[in-house]
Parts: structure tokens; sequence; C-alpha cells
């Protein structure tokens, strides 16, 4: 069984920062990429950032130049450091993983989502 546990969701005014960590625990063999997706009432969940087990990075072009997403392979951990925060990146931002893993004994290659945390910016 593995699991996505995500902090540092907040509410915070415009031009702010906040820092989301996001933390894998379970049967992991590799890590092949971990992400930060997000989903605002009435949108589709959209890619934020993402990054490889290599550190190859990408981000959304909405958020570049403000948002840095980074990750430690050997703590299975993920951040993202938000900057300059506007309105409109309100949403519940979800930790995603892919990874090999074990289920019900086999290795298999799998994709698991965090329960989400709620970044809201607002004056």
């Amino acid at each position: 069984q593995v699991q996505l546990v995500e902090s540092g969701g907040g509410l915070v005014q415009p031009g702010g920062s906040l820092r989301l960590s996001c933390a894998a625990s379970g049967s992991i063999l590799n890590i092949y990429a971990m992400a930060w997706y997000r989903q605002a009432p009435g949108k589709q969940r959209e890619l934020v950032a993402s990054i490889t087990n290599i550190g190859t990075t990408n981000y959304a072009d909405s958020v570049k130049d403000r948002f840095i997403i980074s990750g430690d392979n050997a703590k299975k951990e993920v951040y993202l450091q938000m900057n300059s925060l506007k309105p409109e990146d309100t949403a519940v931002y979800y930790c995603y993983l892919e990874a090999l893993t074990v289920v019900s004994g086999s290795r298999r290659r799998w994709a698991y989502w965090g329960q989400g945390t709620q970044v809201t910016v607002s004056s």
C-alpha cells in the first residue's frame, strides 16, 4: 500500500509564498516521477509542475518563474515552493507519484494520488 501525505496548504495574501510538501510511504521500489496538480472549483485538474527521478522539471506556463518543484528520492518527498501567489492560484493541490511498487506480490509501475491540500490566495 502506497500513501501520499501532503502538507503546507493554507490561506495567503496575493504576492505571498507557500511551500507544499508531499511524503510518500509504502512498498515503493523505484520512483519515476513526482508532480503537483491542482483543481480549482468548476475546472479540470491540471498539471502544475513535475520532476523526474533524474531531476528533469516541467512547469505549467501559468506558474513558470514563480513556482519551484524539488524532490528528494531518498526521502520519497517532493516539494513545491510557490512565490508571488495570485488569486487564480487558488485550488486544491494534489501530489502525484509514478513509481515501481509491489501490488499483490507483483512489481507494477503505478500512479498514486494524495488527498489534496487547499491553497487559497485572497486578501
